[in-house]
Formats: C-alpha cells, structure tokens, sequence
C-alpha cells in the first residue's frame, strides 16, 4: 500500500525521496526490518494475549529432558510470524503480480489451517478439565488429519493451476531465427508475445515470453526438464494433459514439505531457525531469476515479474527470525501448527514459483529427514509386530530430534546442529547455479 501511495506522491508532486519505493532493494530491506519490528515488538504483546487466554503447551510425558518445563507455555505463536510476513508485504510490495497474490494467499490458507488445529487441541483440553463437559476423544488431535490434508490439496490445486494457466505466468526464451522463439512440447506463447530487445555483455539478443511446464535440474549441464516428458511416452498429443501431472505433483510436494516442517517443529527455534534459513536460500534463487542480467550470467531461466516477490522472501526471513526472539532456547512461546504448517507450504510454494522444486530434497534435507524418520519408525514396527509379535523401532523415537534427545544430547544443540546442517545443504543448493 504504501508502494502505491509513494509511487503516486512521486509521480504528482515529485516529493523528495519518494522515489525510493521504486527500487526494489529499498524496499527488501523495508520488509525485513519491518517484519523484525512487528515480531519483536509486537511479538510479546501477542504472547500475554495468549497468556490471559490461557491458550497453553500440553505436555505429553516422553521421558525427554527438559519438557515439563514447556507445560504451560504458550502456543499458536505462529500468529506473530504470519501477521510479520503479511503486513510489510501489503506495505512495500506490487499487489498486481500474480506471485505476490499466490503467496499472500498461500500464508492466509495455511495459516487458518493450522489455527483451526490448534484452536481444536486447545477447546479440546479446556473441555476435559471441566467437569461438566465429556471430554470428546476426536478432538484431542486436533483438527482432523482428512480436514488438514484436504485444506493442503485444495491449496496445491490453486497453486498449480495458478502456475500452468496463468497468463502472468511465463519464462523468457531466446529468439534464434529472425522469425520465432523455438518452443518445446507443451510450450505455447504468452498473450504478451512480442519482441524483447535486450543488451547483454555488449550483444543485442531478442526473447519472447512462453508459457511452460519446465523447472530446472540441479547438476546438470542442459538443465530444463519439461514435465510433458513424463507423459510423451502415451502417444501424440499427451502433452495437453501435462497439467493434470504437474498439479498433482505440487499437491504432493506442498503437503509433504508443509508436514514435514510440521514435524520439526518439536524443539525450541528449530522450525523458526530451519525456515529461515531455507527462506534466505530461496531468496537469492529470486533474486537471480528475477533479474535478467543476472539469470544471463548465471545461465539459468529469467522470470519476468519475479521480482518483486523478493519482498515476500525478505519478509518471510525477518518473520523467522524476530519470532526467534521469543522461540529460542527458553521457549516463551510456539509456534504451533499455526505456524509450522504454513512456513512448509510457503517454502514449497515458492520453491515451484522460481522452479526450484527438484531442489527441495537438499534445501529442505532437515524436513525430509525428519519426515522418513516418522515414516520409517511406523512401518518399521507395524512390520515388526504383524511378523513377531513384538514391535520394534530403528530410532529411539521419532522424529529425528526427538532420537537425539533421548541419547542424552542437549536441546541447543541439537537445533544449533540442524541449523548448520541446512546452512550447508542450502550453500549446497546455491552452488547449483554454476555446478552444470
């Protein structure tokens, strides 16, 4: 909003240093200083509502150090970290592009998934500590699991037709004859197709504007890989039904990645911590794409209009860390599934948003870690049980933090260890850009 009253102000009254908002950086930096603020300032404000409300932690009894001191500790923190997210990107961000809408969009849906959870635990608990009231045992996990997943496939319907459909949606390609760009299989031009002229290192080169389902291979030298390939083997004409394998995909990888950071949230700052430092990572992978002197330097594809979604990026890490403030090591507050719920979907969100998605396996090692973990401990002692009779466990619980805590490791550092984890795998994942 105030993008569009400094832009007017500048236009009309040419009022000094109005023009700043026209320039990105300025207006990065404003949303994670903006977003710090909001989290650290406004943060504790939210943390004594909680407490008046008397919305606390429950603790079940694991045997894990440490936890009794969490009972009572407020939760539905994840408040603090969507409304520092969402209002310095109404403030400083161009409302009209189609990125920044789909993860505005992206944070208000997770965000009221994960809060109905939570409100569902907690109407729960206060029920059973009230005499008069049945304590109803449907109840006490929540939101149901049918609910949470049909909400995350809704969202990853959105967000695919959004990318596959969507006019305002496209990549740039190179115009090698004198006539048109070459197009691949399930490619087909913009509305917007005319002629770019662009001067790179000293070279006039022309581009037009696709529609495409491509992403990027990470390692690989010919890195653009078309989703119509996986149904080019049908016959001819297999690729006008790309879309239905390219949202179902994104359906699977928005609710894996948005349960998997779910479930790292499980130690105090670790899911806050992890997000944080995958949004950083993911923000240079905009930055780059968004810019089109630097997508022809580093030779991968530019993104018209991706920009500005750096804005959201920079909100999204400021979030993270403010909220870590008050999330670290003494918790004072969680951020619940309010929270955790929605920093997955963002970051698988915008991992499709800049193509990214074949990344995500490295960026967000530490979720999928933490996702196998829980998968593997369950069918692993259903099989066990079904075979001898007895279940048995590969870890000494799950997820795998909680297998750390029981080996007598402490809290801080096992989430200082899973921090240095994702700063290397992410450095991992930027070096992609010139690994080829």
């Amino acid at each position: 909003m105030l993008y569009y009253l400094f832009n007017w102000l500048n236009k009309s009254f040419h009022i000094p240093g109005a023009g700043l908002f026209q320039f990105l950086s300025f207006r990065i930096a404003m949303a994670v200083v903006c977003s710090l603020l909001i989290a650290t300032v406004y943060g504790k404000r939210i943390i004594l509502l909680l407490q008046k409300k008397q919305i606390g932690e429950s603790v079940r009894d694991l045997g894990l150090a440490g936890q009794e001191q969490k009972r009572g500790t407020p939760t539905m923190g994840g408040i603090i970290i969507l409304i520092s997210i969402l209002i310095p990107t109404l403030l400083f961000a161009n409302l009209d592009k189609v990125y920044i809408r789909l993860m505005i969009l992206c944070t208000v849906w997770l965000g009221v998934i994960g809060f109905l959870d939570d409100l569902f635990k907690i109407r729960a608990r206060k029920a059973a500590q009230n005499k008069n009231v049945k304590y109803i045992k449907s109840d006490s996990d929540g939101l149901a699991g049918i609910s949470k997943i049909i909400g995350q496939v809704g969202l990853g319907i959105i967000i695919g037709i959004t990318l596959y459909f969507s006019n305002a949606v496209t990549v740039e390609r190179e115009v090698i004859t004198t006539t048109h760009a070459q197009l691949q299989k399930g490619e087909r031009l913009s509305k917007d197709s005319n002629i770019i002229i662009r001067t790179l290192n000293g070279v006039e080169k022309k581009f037009v504007k696709v529609q495409t389902p491509i992403t990027t291979i990470p390692f690989v030298k010919n890195h653009e890989f078309n989703y119509s390939k996986l149904i080019s083997w049908i016959g001819t004409g297999a690729e006008k039904y790309t879309w239905i394998v390219y949202v179902l995909i994104v359906i699977f990888i928005v609710t894996a990645v948005s349960n998997g950071a779910n479930l790292t949230d499980g130690l105090d700052g670790l899911a806050a911590g992890v997000s944080a430092i995958i949004g950083a990572g993911i923000g240079v992978f905009v930055y780059v794409s968004g810019n089109y002197i630097f997508a022809d330097y580093f030779d991968v594809m530019y993104i018209p209009n991706l920009g500005e979604l750096s804005i959201f990026v920079g909100a999204f890490v400021g979030a993270c860390i403010g909220f870590l403030w008050y999330n670290a090591y003494p918790a004072q507050v969680f951020m619940g599934d309010t929270g955790s719920l929605a920093l997955g979907g963002i970051i698988a969100s915008l991992a499709f948003i800049v193509r990214k998605e074949l990344l995500i396996p490295i960026f967000c090692g530490v979720f999928l870690i933490e996702d196998v973990s829980v998968i593997i401990q369950v069918a692993y002692f259903k099989y066990t049980k079904k075979k001898f009779g007895e279940g048995k466990r590969v870890f000494l619980m799950s997820p795998l933090h909680h297998h750390y805590q029981k080996k007598g490791f402490h809290e801080n550092k096992i989430v200082l260890r899973f921090w240095i984890v994702t700063i290397l795998l992410v450095v991992a994942s930027i070096v992609t850009l010139k690994i080829r």
